[in-house]
């Protein structure tokens, strides 16, 4: 927990330790990966098939640079609607289910 780094950091590199904070960017839904950005105050769905893709593959190079371990943190949500707890409960109830130990 020495360094706070995003995809572009960390690509190409390969970390003992690695803590990937999931946000409400990139989310699991009823439909499978939701994709999002930040505008403004509010949470607008990101159509555009080249910048889902980019979401997508920011994930993955943060999910990949660890080789000893990965603490994957899904925040709890908050009263502040930009934060709220739907956005983050269907992304933690699915890693769960794929066997991710919860702590």
């Amino acid at each position: 927990m020495e360094d706070v780094a995003t995809e572009f950091d960390v690509q190409g590199l390969k970390l003992d330790w690695a803590c990937v904070v999931w946000d409400a960017d990139f989310r699991y839904g009823v439909k499978g990966w939701q994709h999002h950005s930040f505008v403004g105050d509010r949470w607008i769905n990101t159509n555009k098939g080249e910048r889902q893709m980019y979401l997508k593959n920011a994930y993955q190079v943060l999910l990949t640079r660890a080789r000893q371990g990965m603490v994957i943190v899904v925040p709890e949500g908050a009263e502040d609607p930009t934060r709220a707890r739907a956005y983050y409960d269907s992304t933690y109830n699915y890693l769960s289910s794929l066997g991710l130990p919860a702590v």
